[in-house]
């Protein structure tokens, strides 16, 4: 009990390899940055050089970065979440009830009620401007609830084909406009949820890092862990079809990204002296917030990217055998890698 007892009041003393810890801010923030702004860059820009099918016909990066989410959810913060709320650093009434699951399922419907609500408010408002409306955006003259699924050209498309029946220019614009700005609008809200969850999780690592004694495993498994969490982000913000007064939403969050670890190292720096990690509030507050942050992962991974991707995909669905074993192939990969990274951090 005395072991207990001091264990939990023990406070770490980071001055050891301060100067690295120090030094730690800038390489995580190097690795994070580049991970999240290079899918980004590589569909934008040309002077990259990097071979267009491997982010326009096999997607790679999307389906790599997709199992890397999923993995993440349940490796790196369910399972973190499990145990410091299960901690025998808090009082018994922690250990009678499994609190992290059901605040990881709290998470999951919460974030399906919010969708839900966001569907019903946009096929009313889609329906006032005469746009059919399917939430996987596959049936002819529909409009695509997800962003990502969306063929860059096929709302103007469809916009097109409802100005012909109904020989009017002016309201022809305004649909299109109208669609276009509600699908930008759908995306970034989309992509917001997820880059929620990690960047929670991201600045918990950062602080954690910085007053973790074993430092330099975790900084070496940090730095990969944030670089192919960033590569799953970045995949996605890559996806983005927006019009070009929203150019700046991927990049944003691209960096944003980035600078969140590095963040939570210079916090946890700076209250090196006092922090706890295995206090009771520390215990708690990262426990419930690892736990919220895995539902709303786990809701988007399975539902917005496994679902999504492949079983209401059309283009997937029709696609060549060859096509789909990569596209599967390339998510287990990021998820094999993410989940393998869990067995040191």
């Amino acid at each position: 009990m005395s072991d207990e007892v001091d264990e939990c009041s023990l406070i770490p003393a980071p001055e050891n390899l301060l100067g690295l810890r120090i030094a730690s801010i800038f390489i995580i923030l190097v690795g994070s940055s580049s991970g999240a702004l290079f899918p980004v860059l590589a569909r934008r820009t040309t002077w990259l050089h990097v071979p267009k099918a491997l982010f326009e016909c096999a997607f790679f990066a999307k389906y790599f970065g997709s199992g890397i989410i999923i993995a993440t959810s349940f490796i790196h913060l369910l399972s973190p979440a499990l145990d410091e709320l299960g901690s025998p650093c808090l009082g018994e009434g922690w250990t009678v009830y499994p609190y992290a699951l059901a605040l990881c399922m709290l998470s999951i419907f919460g974030i399906f009620i919010i969708e839900l609500v966001a569907f019903r408010w946009g096929t009313a408002k889609l329906k006032k401007l005469g746009i059919g409306y399917d939430p996987h955006g596959h049936d002819p003259g529909s409009h695509a609830a997800h962003g990502p699924e969306l063929d860059g050209t096929s709302v103007q498309d469809k916009g097109k084909s409802d100005i012909e029946s109904q020989d009017s220019k002016n309201r022809h614009h305004h649909h299109v406009t109208d669609t276009m700005s509600d699908n930008s609008v759908a995306q970034i809200l989309g992509v917001a949820i997820l880059e929620f969850g990690v960047i929670l999780h991201s600045v918990l690592i950062g602080l954690t890092l910085a007053v973790d004694e074993q430092f330099k495993i975790l900084f070496v498994v940090i730095v990969f862990h944030q670089t192919f969490e960033g590569l799953g982000i970045g995949s996605r913000l890559a996806q983005m079809h927006l019009p070009p007064k929203y150019n700046w939403a991927p990049l944003a969050g691209a960096v944003l990204y980035g600078i969140t670890t590095p963040i939570g190292i210079a916090v946890g720096l700076g209250v090196r002296t006092t922090y706890n990690p295995n206090s009771t509030k520390a215990l708690i507050v990262s426990g419930v917030l690892d736990a919220l942050s895995s539902g709303i992962l786990i809701y988007t991974g399975l539902v917005e990217l496994l679902a999504h991707e492949f079983l209401f995909n059309k283009e997937m669905m029709h696609a060549s055998n060859w096509k789909l074993v990569y596209a599967i192939g390339s998510m287990l990969a990021g998820w094999a890698i993410m989940a393998l990274l869990g067995r040191w951090a």
